[in-house]
């Protein structure tokens, strides 16, 4: 099937992307970034979280975006991926500390849930309780077959033992989508912050705009109804949400990598160096124009995924592993072309392309980096 001409990104994609641009412009300017994530480069020495505007996030809130994950039938909108896309492209532009982006991963996986069973926590969702994804095992992985979450039967339902690791923005949120094993049968639970037996543990990351937390479940005892998917349909649950959750993190970093070649560009313009702008000379125009290039190369793989997500779905996986790929590659080629080309400044606290570097750097490797994603699709197209 070949896709439309724009993606499918139409009017209403457009009127979504520019509510979220003017919202982020009047609340996430560089200096209400460092108040919220970098005041102090001792943050995790002095114990503190890096913070986030919950103002802010009660206004995403109002203005509907968690429930643009959430199927109609649950109370949200079911809107199209590229419409997703292009408002997270805006997250990353701005490298704003928000709970959004780990509430779409996890309402991508409930969505994905056999039909019913996950509609108390999706309406939930919509009305905007914050969610996160505990998918991955110690080495990353996030293969449901690798979890070191036990599950075992008590009952209509579980009690759980293990850990999850790299959970993304886990210290904000308010509930969690839970992988677990019931010996190699894959689980999928819900288990609120609150509940008896569960430890949130903060890991110590490089970027300061999101958090990282480990759950620890000490015999964690989980309700039938919390209960969203079992056996394969966990399995396909999660395979499902994955191309959604690969291309809305290869489109944060395209809004990452977007902020970083505007600035350099205009830092170039008026840094000068033997008199004249350094932007005149070819050693700097020749990586400005790569940036540029490759982020759009990106960014058609991003819109062209999210496209299949919402019109041809059997080429979404595909897609989604190349999206990615090229992303992360952008990104890294991007962070170390902002830091050279700022010379002698771009290393320091001060300097605000350090924020944006250390999300990049963050977001390169969450769910596989440029390498891993290029196997997946040599396993898609060579088996």
């Amino acid at each position: 099937m070949s896709q439309p001409r724009d993606f499918g990104f139409g009017d209403d994609e457009v009127l979504l992307r520019d509510q979220v641009k003017k919202l982020l412009n009047e609340r996430g300017s560089l200096e209400k970034l460092r108040a919220l994530a970098a005041k102090d480069h001792d943050i995790y020495e002095k114990g503190e979280a890096p913070g986030w505007d919950a103002a802010t996030w009660a206004t995403m809130v109002e203005l509907g975006l968690p429930a643009l994950v959430v199927p109609e039938s649950a109370g949200g909108m079911g809107a199209k991926k590229v419409a997703m896309v292009g408002l997270v492209e805006q997250i990353g532009l701005f490298a704003f500390p928000s709970p959004l982006l780990a509430t779409f991963f996890a309402g991508e996986v409930l969505a994905a849930c056999p039909a019913g069973n996950a509609h108390a926590p999706l309406e939930k969702l919509a009305l905007g309780r914050r969610f996160a994804l505990a998918c991955m095992d110690a080495h990353g992985s996030a293969d449901p077959r690798a979890s070191e979450v036990r599950a075992t039967k008590s009952g209509d339902g579980y009690v759980l033992e293990g850990r999850a690791s790299f959970v993304q923005d886990g210290d904000k949120a308010e509930s969690y989508v839970v992988v677990a094993r019931d010996g190699d049968s894959p689980v999928l639970v819900v288990v609120d912050r609150e509940t008896s037996g569960l430890t949130v543990s903060r890991d110590r990351i490089v970027d300061l705009t999101r958090d990282q937390v480990r759950l620890t479940f000490a015999s964690v005892k989980i309700a039938k109804d919390s209960v969203v998917a079992e056996g394969a349909a966990s399995s396909a649950a999660l395979a499902k949400a994955l191309p959604t959750i690969l291309t809305l993190v290869a489109a944060d970093l395209c809004g990452v990598s977007e902020w970083q070649l505007r600035t350099t560009v205009e830092y170039a313009k008026v840094r000068e160096q033997f008199g004249r702008a350094i932007g005149t000379f070819q050693a700097v125009k020749h990586p400005l124009v790569d940036m540029m290039v490759g982020i759009d190369q990106a960014r058609s793989l991003v819109y062209a995924a999210a496209c299949a997500i919402d019109s041809d779905p059997a080429q979404a996986p595909l897609l989604a592993h190349m999206a990615k790929a090229r992303a992360s590659d952008v990104g890294r080629y991007c962070s170390s072309r902002s830091v050279q080309l700022h010379g002698g400044i771009g290393f320091t606290w001060e300097c605000d392309v350090h924020l944006f570097f250390k999300r990049s750097a963050h977001a390169q490797v969450l769910f596989g980096d440029g390498a891993i994603q290029r196997k997946r699709v040599a396993d898609i197209l060579i088996g």
